[in-house]
């Protein structure tokens, strides 16, 4: 038990820790495997926990009601560009989701208005007609009735990196997709990576060589079509980048950071999101089936257009609904990191100044006070809930996180979860070679292990 201490606050309590050998063993875990570490934190600490060795002091926040409390306290109290954030190396460090203070908020006031809604709306054609060439790719196989099963991961990471391309640059770079998916890829297996490999070194040959080098490709690729849109501006009201490049707020090298951050971290999230998607839906009995129904009332015929609607969107509501239990159970990050700058109260704990706070979204998807039966997939949970299961449900449910730090591209990676998942089930058969759902895998972004093999023919 910890005692009680009073500070300007009132009465709060130093944070709960483990034992001193259970410390060790998680804070090691944490840094390899994350789920179970946190699963075994919370149910030996509680779900406000403290964790840490020497310098290295960790917050662990994953009470749906702290949670609340951690979004709404300023954010001057917190830094994000902290030296434990390793991705200012893959991002650049004047990415938004690195920066602070002024040049957080101007850059992603500039980014924000890139995603306004009637943007988001023209889009809806783009991401159908790339669930549409993925079914047809899939379906022209030699023989696309065998049995010998297809892994999807890869086939709907491909699809959500095109649509990504052609949201940000138009169809200009469509045609580089697997070039660019390569780049963005070695960045990611290195941010996977252990700790001891990201130590920053300037020797060749290594990892680190390699994601630099394609970090030096893509910032020439963009710095192209940066003096493109400039040289030529195509009017193509959908293209972020030239919607980036016209506003002026941002330089050149704050334009080339916050693309390849919205790019790289926005598809590998998305995707593997939807990987959980296809392997939740199809083992839950007589889910797809459903989806298929209502995408076929909602979409209407495979080649007839689906308009730039957002009704397309709202329509949709089983899938939605689908797509929202999947991201309870499986959010594409199972904590996000922020380090205190000040003192702070959360939960009734002290968290002190130094401390790296890492709220987890995987955690709150799982409280059992507030989902009952947590650990089953049920997208109907969110029928017909009163007004208090309904905002406990809302403060619970917490993948893109909340207020001014929310993952800026949320309402983009819904909106193609919800038309990929629809099209997909609307088109194929999909037969999964398990009954159950694979465990993740993952530091960084929550995937599952070994892909999605499954059989695949068409509808």
């Amino acid at each position: 038990m910890t005692s009680a201490v009073t500070t300007e606050h009132g009465d709060v309590t130093p944070l709960p820790r483990p034992s001193a050998r259970t410390n060790l063993r998680l804070l090691r875990r944490l840094l390899r495997d994350p789920r179970p570490a946190l699963d075994e934190l919370t149910a030996t600490v509680g779900p406000v926990a403290g964790l840490g060795l020497g310098p290295m002091r960790l917050a662990v926040v994953g009470d749906p009601v702290a949670l609340g409390e951690l979004f709404s306290t300023p954010t001057e109290s917190f830094r994000w560009g902290h030296r434990f954030n390793t991705l200012g190396f893959v991002v650049g460090d004047e990415s938004m989701i690195v920066s602070d203070g002024p040049d957080h908020r101007r850059r992603r006031a500039s980014v924000q208005a890139a995603f306004g809604r009637r943007r988001l709306d023209g889009w809806i054609p783009i991401v159908v007609e790339e669930a549409d060439r993925t079914v047809d790719e899939l379906t022209a196989r030699p023989d696309p009735t065998t049995a010998t099963p297809v892994d999807l991961a890869p086939v709907v990471r491909t699809a959500v990196l095109r649509i990504a391309i052609r949201a940000f640059f138009g169809d200009r770079l469509v045609d580089r997709a697997d070039e660019l998916g390569d780049r963005f890829q070695r960045a990611q297996d290195y941010l996977e990576s252990p700790a001891l490999r990201q130590l920053p070194h300037r020797l060749p040959g290594t990892s680190r060589a390699r994601v630099r080098d394609d970090r030096r490709a893509l910032d020439a690729i963009i710095d192209t079509e940066v003096a493109a849109c400039r040289r030529s501006p195509s009017g193509d009201p959908l293209d972020v980048l030239e919607s980036l490049v016209v506003d002026g707020t941002l330089t050149d090298d704050e334009i080339r950071d916050q693309v390849v951050t919205l790019i790289g971290a926005g598809y590998d999230t998305t995707a593997a999101s939807l990987a959980w998607a296809l392997w939740c839906t199809t083992t839950t009995d007589g889910l797809w089936g459903r989806l298929r129904q209502e995408a076929d009332e909602v979409l209407g015929p495979p080649g007839s257009p689906v308009p730039p609607d957002h009704d397309v969107l709202t329509r949709l509501e089983l899938t939605d609904r689908t797509v929202r239990e999947v991201l309870r159970l499986h959010p594409a990050g199972s904590f996000a990191p922020r380090e205190a700058v000040v003192d702070v109260e959360i939960g009734g704990h002290r968290i002190r100044r130094g401390t790296l706070v890492l709220w987890s979204p995987y955690l709150a998807g799982r409280d059992p006070r507030t989902w009952p039966d947590p650990l089953r997939f049920d997208p109907d949970r969110f029928v017909d809930l009163t007004d208090e299961q309904r905002a406990r449900a809302e403060a619970a449910w917490v993948p893109f996180g909340r207020g001014p730090r929310r993952c800026i591209g949320f309402a983009l990676a819904q909106m193609e979860l919800v038309l990929l998942l629809a099209r997909l089930a609307q088109r194929l058969d999909l037969i999964p070679t398990s009954a159950s759902v694979p465990p993740a895998i993952g530091m960084v972004v929550n995937r599952p292990l070994g892909g999605v093999p499954m059989g695949v023919t068409a509808r």
